[in-house]
């Protein structure tokens, strides 16, 4: 293995390590020397591959989101259609927000809104397609009805994940992202599955 290889292992272990302390304990509560001592390196050294702090958190965010693409992608390809692929997704998804500290997404909009603007982006246009292609291929198989426009949809789902992330509209205190995820979840699969549809969803989401 050459150096620039041992590099970037060094700094993907890194960045594997941080994203892990962020997702269970926030953003704000994590320093530089927090990451250091759990990774056993000296704080020196970490920034041998940042800068600063907010170098790591961008740099994490942008990792976590190719890595979420890519798990999505692979979701997608072995479905077998098109309501399976939306509960994959939705449970995928579901994992990630039981995993995930209430404090992680209000600490990254108030202080690294460069790191927000990351998760936003990819709301807009990576999320968007997937749920556009999504609701596509259900009114190809039968199973969403053809009754209404996929864009205008997929752009309405993409909104409302962002309002279930709003903090005076839904306070940590009374309801878990979890509870929220999957309840708008079963909200917007039966706004547009079809009658065949519904028959097979009361099977598939038994689970969720």
């Amino acid at each position: 293995m050459n150096l620039t290889d041992q590099h970037n292992e060094a700094k993907t272990s890194i960045l594997r390590k941080a994203e892990m302390l962020f997702m269970r304990l926030g953003l704000k509560s994590i320093s530089m020397d927090d990451i250091a001592r759990e990774l056993g390196i000296s704080k020196k050294t970490l920034y041998q591959f940042f800068q600063s702090k907010e170098d790591l958190v961008l740099q994490t965010i942008s990792r976590h989101q190719c890595t979420e693409a890519e798990e999505v992608k692979r979701l997608c390809e072995n479905s077998t259609d098109a309501l399976k692929e939306m509960l994959d997704i939705a449970r995928h998804v579901l994992v990630q927000f039981q995993q995930m500290s209430p404090s992680t997404v209000f600490d990254l909009k108030k202080y690294y809104p460069e790191a927000w603007r990351i998760v936003e982006q990819v709301q807009r246009e990576y999320v968007y397609g997937v749920l556009k292609s999504n609701m596509e291929r259900g009114i190809r198989e039968g199973l969403y009805r053809d009754d209404f426009d996929a864009n205008i949809l997929a752009r309405l789902y993409v909104g409302s994940v962002r309002w279930l992330l709003d903090e005076e509209l839904f306070p940590q205190t009374q309801f878990h992202w979890a509870q929220l995820y999957r309840e708008f979840i079963h909200y917007h699969l039966r706004g547009i599955v079809s009658q065949k549809g519904l028959e097979k969803l009361k099977a598939y989401i038994q689970d969720l």
